[in-house]
């Protein structure tokens, strides 16, 4: 039986709170970060800002990211949990997630540059 692949997001406060969003895939977790959160009503559409991809490791991450690094600022875990990919192209991705706080299918719509769409599709 395959292990399915993880996310996490994690409540950042760094010089403006914001929520990363990770889904762990290609042995790395592809990193957003959503400045008002995860969608958790369908039809309501979050500005998600690809950041760069994060290690594996850092899926169970908390703490306090020293001032003066990148990211600066207190890290904790708001949800984690699996998720199963419906659709991964280049400037959509679909998928359903199963965290203990978020739940349903979702999507990532890439905009411009490193601007992305983050909405959650249908009610379950």
């Amino acid at each position: 039986m395959l292990k399915k692949p993880r996310f996490v997001v994690h409540r950042h406060a760094a010089s403006h709170l914001h929520y990363d969003f990770r889904l762990e895939a290609e042995g790395v977790l592809k990193s957003w970060a959503v400045p008002k959160g995860v969608p958790q009503t369908p039809g309501v559409r979050r500005l998600a800002v690809a950041v760069p991809d994060h290690a594996l490791d850092y899926i169970d991450f908390t703490g306090v990211i020293p001032e003066g690094e990148y990211g600066a600022g207190e890290v904790e875990i708001w949800d984690k949990g699996s998720y199963e990919v419906e659709s991964w192209k280049k400037d959509k991705i679909v998928f359903r997630l199963d965290g203990n706080k978020t739940k349903g299918s979702y999507a990532l719509v890439h905009m411009k540059d490193r601007n992305w769409l983050f909405l959650k599709l249908k009610k379950d």
